[in-house]
């Protein structure tokens, strides 16, 4: 694995990593002792993950004899259901090795009911959930029942769970006879659970080559386990604290390699959700190469990072890092670095309080009714604008957000709309980066709820928030629940607008009555807005 940084000043990056190495910290978190982040020792419970590729030669071959199993009754398609941790390391897996393997991590009704509508015969859903009672996961494990049943077919026999032991999941599994149950270590938490079963079960099945994934892992393992300045996790992790000191707290990721395409999204994920916390933490900005805007125009305020091969670049900030490994490296890499990133800074990267407030909201919003007391500030063409603005029509509405936007903070785009039908969407990240002049983040809602929502409410107080919303196209019931997926989804908007609100951070919520031409609507109302700062328009 080749790491090469720069930093403005070696003398800061040589006296951290001096430091962090008289603490034996890479070596103690490799021995799972969990005091080098807390007194209490509680973090002991978390670092199960540091040798899951020695402990995963069972694992590898029981996967592949149901997936021998799978293919002999002609079950050939590969559905996932999971949220964060639970799904975004084998959909890279996936995606690497040139794969299907449907996701359905979203509570959209058209994207579920589309998911559900593929090749039922022939599919198999992977259920995954740490907790077991996660919601979105639930309730489409609810659904993709109630169609199997309805062609007569007995969802037990289709349905794989991926599970901690003792779960409502694993009971559920038991009574019901699944076709198989993997259980996760409870020591090893979902965003660091990427070479576990819910990593390596998905994606295995689907046909990706695991167990060469977990060889690398495990060769690379003793590297990131040395106190010494030879190890590449401790480099970055030292040089993520010492940007995070200089105020430089933006981690902007540029993939460059076929091979690792998608690992920004893990990447993001695990590094928001473990160091956004306590007013503190980095900020991923995912784009989309070297010359995308974010990166190539990257200030101050931001270290620069290229996933694969090396590329001409440079940051205002100095802090560049070129990071090549194949994904069984990667994998641990970054959880390494993470950890380590996470003591330099001064939090505990493996708890995630913020996240559970949102889902309080929703369940409040689901309880009330997604639609008791609210109402517009005022329509405009295929755009309902949602919050206190004094703006009458969208173009003032939106300069009036990205006014309040610090010079150096964010703006973090939340689209709660079908992540594959409406994938366009993502051009609005560039786009209101340059008009705003700041970094600016994309995430599809509820998917951005398990991975930057953390951040996003528990890290640096600079964030200002654009959430789109939408008529729905269609309506698809949540089996035995009182509700339908699109009041769940709206429920999900309302409620991390909520907590967002209590934080502090500004919000402002679009409602697009016609989902395409309120998209282009809000391009053009994003266009007419004058560039501010540094960003210009090509």
């Amino acid at each position: 694995m080749r790491v090469e940084l720069s930093v403005p000043v070696a003398a800061d990056s040589d006296a951290e990593i001096a430091r962090l190495v008289a603490d034996r910290v890479p070596s103690r978190i490799a021995e799972r002792d969990g005091t080098v982040f807390t007194d209490a020792a509680v973090a002991a419970d978390r670092l199960g993950w540091v040798d899951l590729p020695f402990r995963a030669a069972g694992l590898l071959d029981e996967i592949e004899a149901l997936q021998d199993r799978l293919a002999a009754e002609g079950l050939r398609s590969i559905s996932l259901t999971g949220m964060g941790g639970s799904s975004l390391a084998p959909e890279v897996m996936a995606t690497a090795a040139g794969v299907e393997l449907e996701i359905v991590d979203s509570t959209d009704p058209n994207q579920v009911a589309e998911a559900i509508g593929t090749d039922l015969d022939h599919t198999v859903l992977v259920i995954a959930s740490k907790s077991g009672t996660t919601i979105e996961t639930d309730a489409i494990r609810r659904a993709f029942a109630a169609a199997f049943g309805a062609v007569g077919i007995d969802p037990a026999t289709r349905f794989i769970a991926i599970t901690d032991p003792g779960t409502e999941l694993d009971a559920l599994a038991a009574e019901e006879g699944y076709l198989a149950t993997f259980h996760g270590d409870p020591s090893v938490g979902g965003r660091f659970s990427a070479l576990s079963p819910f990593g390596l079960v998905p994606a295995g099945l689907a046909g990706v080559d695991v167990r060469g994934i977990v060889d690398s892992a495990a060769s690379i393992a003793s590297d990131l386990a040395l106190d010494s300045d030879e190890n590449p996790a401790l480099r970055f992790g030292t040089w993520l604290g010492i940007a995070h000191a200089r105020a430089t707290e933006k981690l902007v990721l540029a993939d460059t390699s076929p091979a690792l395409r998608g690992l920004g999204a893990w990447v993001e994920q695990l590094v928001a959700e473990s160091l956004g916390k306590d007013g503190q933490g980095i900020l991923p900005v995912v784009v989309g190469g070297p010359s995308d805007v974010g990166f190539a125009d990257a200030r101050a305020d931001a270290v620069l990072a290229v996933l694969g091969s090396e590329s001409d670049f440079g940051a205002p900030s100095g802090f560049n890092a070129v990071v090549d490994g194949d994904l069984g490296e990667q994998f641990l890499f970054w959880e390494f670095a993470t950890a380590i990133a996470g003591y330099s800074i001064g939090v505990d990267p493996f708890d995630q309080p913020d996240v559970e407030a949102a889902k309080a909201f929703a369940r409040a919003a689901l309880e009330t009714g997604t639609q008791e007391g609210e109402y517009p500030a005022f329509a405009d063409g295929d755009v309902e604008v949602y919050g206190e603005v004094e703006a009458t029509d969208l173009v003032g509405a939106l300069r009036e957000l990205f006014d309040q936007v610090d010079e150096y903070g964010y703006i973090g785009i939340q689209a709660y709309l079908d992540r594959l039908g409406e994938a366009g969407a993502t051009d609005l990240r560039p786009l209101v980066s340059r008009h705003a002049g700041v970094q600016t983040t994309f995430g599809f809602g509820p998917r951005y709820l398990h991975s930057t929502g953390q951040y996003h409410k528990g890290g640096h107080p600079n964030g200002v928030f654009l959430q789109i919303t939408a008529d729905p196209r269609t309506e698809l019931l949540v089996p035995g629940r009182g509700y339908g997926f699109a009041e769940l989804q709206r429920a999900q908007a309302l409620g991390d607008a909520a907590a967002l609100r209590e934080k502090g951070r500004p919000v402002l919520r679009v409602h697009l009555t016609d989902r395409a031409r309120g998209l282009d609507q809000l391009r053009r109302a994003v266009s007419e807005i004058a560039p501010h700062h540094h960003y210009g328009v090509d």
